[in-house]
């Protein structure tokens, strides 16, 4: 990927002339930051804070990208202050997503910081902000001050609502599961909208946001031009829901909520089992089958109102009472191990101490550990498998300004 600091005639593999050195020198950069990773060179400077921006700013620095955290010194990202719980002293909320980060404490008010906001600025291959829209052209660092200042420099902008007429509303989780319409259908049942438990908004708006990046980088390759990736919380969850929100694009269909139940399968939702509740997800008519097989009543198989997936979403209330009979009659353990040898979707409503012990008894590797300063810190680790370059965790999460002085340094220099 091309180097921001070489401007368009760079060469094409020039990344990471603006990489800072980390407490060795230039020449330790890039093994202090991920060498030999996909994104190592990269340098981010990484203005967002709460979740969206650094949770896509933790995925691009796993992959190697060195990842400048500029904070306000007063108190710094606002997660720090986000707790119970906490781990060594510190909100397990930002733990969570900035890994593998320095932590740089600039004032923008502050002549002098502005101005290695500015350096920095010119030097990164990538910005992220999460601010209202406006707020960074307030402090001299909108997208077409800092284009001009670095031509190859990838602008990515987070925003609630676009900086149309809804720049001025607050980009609140919650608030975009309500009036994005994730919340009328989600629920125990109509009329009663539930969010979801974690603020999956700003998660998937997260991931959009590095798809981006990812995206204008490697055209960057080619035009040694750098661009605005801009990304919303509104439209972002629009297009998570996928097929709820494709029936109503086209055919018009409203939906509403079903409680754990599908619009289009069944039976798809979840069960009492004898000892506690168990999910069967059924997504064809061999796997009803096999269900009705390991159930010991395979005549239900050949019931007229359940033969087909059609029949069985139309007649779902029946279905689900005649299978909650059976159902009752085991654990939600037994079950799973009878029913998933002859290929049906089930298994236990587990906590997150049940989802990580299966994730780990599958071989799965969910946890990430980097040294803390009172131990080890098991942190979630990065979802993606790479076969030569998998992530890297090298750095724990910085303390506010930890990184100051080397980074002002350099940026003075």
């Amino acid at each position: 990927m091309q180097a921001s600091t070489a401007g368009p005639a760079g060469p094409p593999m020039s990344a990471g002339a603006g990489v800072p050195p980390s407490g060795a020198g230039d020449g330790a950069s890039r093994t202090s930051t991920g060498g030999g990773l996909p994104l190592s060179g990269v340098l981010v400077a990484d203005f967002g804070r709460v979740l969206a921006a650094p949770y896509a700013t933790m995925l691009l620095a796993d992959l190697g990208a060195d990842v400048v955290k500029v904070e306000r010194p007063a108190g710094g990202d606002d997660t720090r202050a986000w707790g119970p719980p906490h781990a060594q002293g510190e909100a397990t909320y930002f733990l969570s997503v900035n890994r593998n980060k320095r932590s740089l404490a600039l004032d923008l008010r502050e002549p002098a910081d502005h101005s290695r906001a500015v350096e920095l600025v010119r030097r990164a291959d990538v910005l992220f902000e999460n601010f209202r829209p406006g707020t960074m052209a307030r402090h001299g660092l909108g997208y077409e001050r800092t284009h001009a200042l670095n031509p190859g420099l990838v602008y990515c902008s987070v925003s609630g609502f676009g900086p149309g007429p809804g720049a001025a509303l607050p980009g609140y989780d919650l608030l975009v599961q309500a009036v994005g319409g994730l919340m009328s259908v989600t629920g125990p049942g109509p009329g009663e909208p539930v969010k979801t438990g974690v603020a999956l908004v700003d998660v998937l708006t997260g991931l959009h946001a590095a798809v981006g990046v990812l995206a204008a980088l490697r055209e960057r390759e080619t035009t040694g031009e750098g661009q605005h990736v801009e990304v919303n919380l509104l439209t972002s969850l629009l297009s998570s829901m996928v097929n709820q929100a494709g029936g109503y694009t086209l055919a018009g269909a409203v939906p509403g909520i079903l409680g754990n139940r599908h619009p289009s399968i069944a039976p798809y939702e979840v069960f009492e089992a004898a000892d506690r509740q168990l999910v069967v997800a059924v997504g064809n008519d061999r796997q009803f089958a096999a269900l009705c097989e390991g159930l010991a009543a395979p005549e239900l198989a050949r019931d007229q109102r359940f033969v087909t997936n059609t029949d069985r979403v139309a007649h779902v209330a029946e279905l689900a009472e005649a299978l909650s009979a059976l159902l009752a009659g085991r654990t939600a353990a037994e079950w799973f191990e009878l029913l998933t040898p002859l290929g049906v979707p089930c298994g236990p409503v587990n906590d997150l101490a049940g989802a990580f012990g299966l994730a780990e008894s599958l071989g799965l590797s969910p946890r990430a550990t980097v040294a803390g300063d009172q131990g080890p810190l098991d942190l979630v680790a990065n979802p993606i498998a790479l076969s030569r370059t998998p992530p890297r965790y090298h750095r724990r999460p910085p303390h506010l300004g930890e990184h100051t002085e080397e980074l002002t340094a350099w940026l003075d220099s």
